[in-house]
């Protein structure tokens, strides 16, 4: 029995979720969530690592330490909230925020773990798709073997399919015979965000709200589906490296007229959506999809992708208690514990690396 905290900062840029996790043999249980949004001005720093910046290096360590001291207050937070003490946690599993993802060169994700641990007086894990890259996978996605810890049951009639919707989407096929595979399918929200931004001055679209006023322009949503990664075969993944608003821009540079934004806005979503479909539809042609991350609360993504998705049973996560928003964060508490116990945690068959390696650096408390 021991207590695990994960900590999660994706792509999105939204802010730092955080989750008090409890461990009992192969039972697992969410105790306690926090978030923490992160301000206008840090996330234009990250962005702007992101998409390349002078002095990177000094700038990435700055982030690295202001991020490390911001993931160690929510720490803080969630447990004078729960009134455990710090000796109680076993450890916590951090995952950095990315800002550059090169496989299979290098991935860079900013933490201070020996800041962390220092701050929080807990032992701390942190970047765990390096030693994937190092077994030659593409480092990422890492959260399919915590999907099947999480949602594989014995009795399935069907495939599962859970489909993580962050900033990009990745999906996890949980197989009636017990195998898992999976994937990154392209942007999830990173379009979709900054074109909102853009036009705007908004994080995000609401619901879909705004997407769902405009029409689907059929050629652009071809043209960007014509990109070079949907077209290759698993493993793989992606960031912002590739899609981001330069890209997109790009794109609609390309077109013999203007198309309106709320159309493009529109058509962006639909990407999202037809590029996870038709990754989903190459392994199996029915089944059960369990939709987590922060898509997971635009409506009008949801309703097309249950509508696309026709032959499928579409859900929500929420819909089988869990917050759709908290489980990538749960992952990290789960990987964060399979490395204090020296078990492998990556899926060979979803990254690519020559075999089961156990993930993450570990700063002692």
């Amino acid at each position: 029995m021991s207590y695990y905290i994960g900590q999660m900062s994706g792509t999105s840029l939204d802010g730092i979720d955080t989750v008090l996790m409890h461990f009992d043999k192969d039972q697992m249980r969410l105790i306690a969530q926090h978030h923490l949004d992160f301000d206008p001005s840090l996330k234009a720093s990250i962005l702007a690592l992101c998409n390349g910046s002078s002095d990177e290096l000094h700038r990435s360590f700055v982030l690295s330490n202001k991020l490390s001291k911001l993931y160690a207050n929510s720490i803080q937070v969630l447990l004078e909230q729960q009134k455990i003490p710090a000796n109680d946690i076993t450890a916590i599993g951090c995952h950095g925020q990315t800002v550059r993802h090169k496989p299979p060169e290098y991935t860079v994700q900013l933490i201070n773990g020996a800041l962390l641990a220092e701050n929080c007086s807990i032992d701390v894990v942190c970047d765990f798709r390096s030693r994937d890259m190092a077994a030659g996978g593409q480092g990422a996605p890492l959260v399919p073997a915590f999907h099947q810890a999480l949602f594989q049951q014995t009795d399935m009639m069907t495939d599962t399919f859970v489909v993580n919707i962050g900033g990009m989407a990745n999906i996890s096929r949980l197989t009636v015979q017990g195998d898992t595979q999976g994937h990154d399918t392209g942007p999830g929200n990173v379009l979709m965000d900054a074109w909102c931004q853009l036009h705007l001055n908004k994080s995000f679209d609401e619901n879909g709200d705004w997407a769902a006023s405009g029409q689907l322009n059929s050629g652009l949503l071809e043209q960007l589906l014509s990109e070079d990664f949907f077209k290759l075969p698993p493993p793989k993944s992606t960031g912002r490296e590739l899609f981001d608003l330069n890209w997109l821009q790009r794109q609609l540079s390309n077109l013999d007229a203007a198309i309106p934004a709320v159309d493009v806005m529109t058509t962006v979503t639909q990407l999202t959506v037809e590029s996870i479909a038709r990754e989903i539809e190459n392994l199996n042609n029915r089944g059960q999809v369990i939709v987590c991350g922060g898509g997971a609360l635009n409506q009008y993504l949801m309703t097309s992708l249950t509508k696309r998705l026709q032959h499928f049973q579409v859900l929500e996560s929420s819909e089988l208690g869990h917050d759709p928003q908290n489980i990538e964060a749960m992952a990290f508490a789960w990987l964060a514990k399979q490395c204090i116990e020296r078990k492998c945690a990556n899926v060979p068959q979803v990254t690519g690396a020559k075999g089961g390696r156990i993930l993450g650096a570990i700063y002692p408390g």
